[in-house]
């Protein structure tokens, strides 16, 4: 909309109102109305949403709704054998919440959630979220202003299924990308009458995986797959069944451990045991007791892996090094069955799909009861599996690493202004702006959504600011009483062309099938930010709020009706702070030049 961003009908009226008398609010410029907030999703972003929104937005009525039976997204969901974070685990946690026991390098998954079940224990976020509900349609009201939720619960008394309606100012999504598994579409994979898992899907109850896989150390397992996942099934299995095969339809790259270098110099390590490496007692015990040390080691690692972006370019040193490195890598580890490397080592770039050091895993590959089998399937049987060579195998247990759906084509619908869907919206590829927002879908914020993963950095530092960047737009929606606050087309536009033109010159556009493309080979890249880490979080932190329009919550047609009357709530009710300036976060004092 041309000019200030403001809708037509507030414009219009406001030159009426100059010629009557103007009535102040009765409200204070700082008492602020009451704003609902319902998140979707109780994983890392969901968590700290439910952290930064009731830390930051006043009066604020929060529901975080999780589908699950527990808290921690993927990190609840996966159980899987052998899942491990793929970065140095001291980096995958959020900047305000350290942990200082981590047990390895890359630390197993349920360290994992059980960090992410300490912040809500500790947040007191419990009664915000509720558990086994599950978002099934989302709608906006434009005369209120208001999104209506359709919530799904099993009854506890009955056991019946229940629909509820929730009403919210504010939408955010925080379900993220990789969070609806499928089953590959595979020939007679319902007929298989063995043992059949999904990875994303294998639950062992009440028992570790370790406990469950003691019944297979005389069975014959089958893993599809050759993404992060089965690159950690496979070494995982391995030692503990009599037959292991791998069925690998792509190729892939193998890393050397990520940031291993920092590791090694700053605990005075050899670099290659951080593939396996489990912190000793004494490393742990320093962790917790030296505070500068550790907070050295975490940020030398966060620089680290900050500084490889480079790598993700066409044609750049850095690329064809780690292409040189990592092939010399897996030349070493295959020596044993030198054949398996032409079969694996890709002809395409360090990074075109997911990168992941899969500890362990090559090494497993070269074991005597491991076949690696390249030849694609042509069926699942009842008790095994056949490949187009004619060759068959026998299985017990078969998992299926095969991933995710990552289309972008969400489970529910969410509608927008005039009946638009966002799946809709969405074909043939999802637009947003900057990764936080779209069109046509007022008071709607993402995290995780389109173009918000990264090939290289910190992930969870981004997806922490793109929930500030809600809280930010909450903040002023509350702050100027707003009733909408609506990103304008053209800047999704203008987003949607900066992405046509940064992907081209990244190793991203190459030919190689992954999910950052939506599973196929080629194609437009809708999964990455376009750009590094770094460079999202420059642009997140400080919103363009020229980029959205406005539509006002009072009937009073003056924008600056907000200013209430004259007064801060403190002066009014002589309670409170009445001296903030002069305190932090407020209080900023300049460094003196030194020269």
């Amino acid at each position: 909309m041309p000019g200030g961003g403001f809708s037509r009908s507030s414009e219009s009226q406001a030159g009426a109102s100059e010629a009557s008398p103007y009535t102040l609010g009765d409200f204070c410029i700082d008492e602020y109305r009451p704003i609902r907030v319902v998140v979707v999703g109780a994983g890392f972003s969901g968590i700290t949403a439910g952290v930064r929104f009731q830390q930051k937005i006043p009066n604020v009525s929060l529901a975080i709704y999780e589908k699950s039976a527990g808290v921690g997204g993927t990190w609840f969901n996966n159980k899987y054998p052998g899942l491990t974070c793929d970065i140095p685990s001291i980096c995958y946690q959020l900047t305000f919440q350290e942990k200082r026991d981590w047990s390895a390098f890359y630390a197993p998954g349920s360290e994992i959630r059980e960090y992410l079940e300490g912040i809500v224990e500790k947040y007191k976020l419990t009664k915000y979220i509720k558990l086994r509900h599950e978002v099934i349609h989302a709608q906006y009201d434009e005369s209120a202003g208001k999104w209506h939720v359709r919530v799904r619960r099993t009854n506890t008394e009955t056991g019946d299924s229940e629909e509820f309606e929730d009403v919210a100012d504010v939408l955010l999504t925080a379900f993220g990308s990789l969070s609806r598994w499928k089953w590959p579409d595979i020939e007679g994979l319902e007929t298989f009458k063995g043992e059949l898992h999904h990875s994303a899907g294998f639950d062992p109850s009440d028992k570790t995986w370790q406990e469950v896989a003691e019944a297979w150390k005389d069975k014959t397992v089958g893993v599809i797959g050759v993404g992060s996942s089965a690159l950690q099934l496979v070494p995982a299995l391995q030692p503990r069944v009599k037959k292991l095969y791998n069925y690998v339809r792509g190729k892939t790259w193998l890393a050397v451990p990520f940031a291993s270098n920092v590791f090694a110099d700053l605990l005075q390590r050899d670099a290659q045991s951080a593939e396996d490496f489990r912190y000793t007692p004494e490393e742990m015990e320093r962790f917790k007791n030296d505070e500068e040390f550790y907070k050295n080691y975490r940020y030398s690692l966060e620089t680290q892996i900050n500084s490889i972006h480079s790598s993700t370019l066409r044609g750049t040193p850095m690329q064809l090094m780690a292409q040189q490195i990592f092939r010399e890598n897996m030349e070493k580890k295959l020596a044993k069955k030198p054949w398996i490397l032409e079969k694996l080592l890709p002809d395409f770039p360090v990074a075109c799909r997911r990168l992941t050091p899969g500890p362990g895993y090559l090494e497993a590959l070269v074991e005597d009861n491991v076949d690696f089998i390249s030849s694609p399937i042509k069926r699942v049987m009842e008790k095994g599996i056949e490949t187009e060579d004619g060759e068959q195998q026998e299985i017990d247990v078969l998992f299926c690493a095969t991933g995710y759906d990552t289309t972008f084509q969400l489970p529910f619908k969410i509608i927008g202004r005039n009946g638009i869907e966002i799946s809709e919206k969405w074909k043939p590829h999802p637009v947003s702006y900057l990764s936080v927002a779209v069109d046509g879908f007022p008071n709607l914020f993402m995290s995780l959504g389109p173009n918000s993963a990264v090939g290289s950095g910190s992930l969870l530092a981004l997806m922490e600011y793109q929930v500030m960047y809600a809280v930010q737009a909450t903040e002023k929606l509350q702050r100027e009483r707003l009733k909408s606050i609506e990103v304008k087309p053209e800047a999704v536009r203008d987003f949607d062309q900066y992405i046509d033109a940064y992907f081209p010159k990244s190793v991203y556009s190459e030919k190689c099938r992954s999910w950052y493309k939506g599973g196929r080979e080629e194609g437009r890249v809708v999964g990455l930010w376009p750009g590094s880490t770094l460079h999202a979080l420059k642009a997140l932190s400080h919103p363009r709020w020229e980029d959205y329009n406005y539509e006002l919550a009072d009937p009073v047609q003056n924008r600056l009706y907000w200013l209430g009357d004259g007064q801060t709530y403190a002066e009014k009710t002589l309670t409170g702070d009445r001296a903030w300036y002069l305190r932090e976060p407020y209080l900023d004092i300049p460094p003196v030049p030194t020269d």
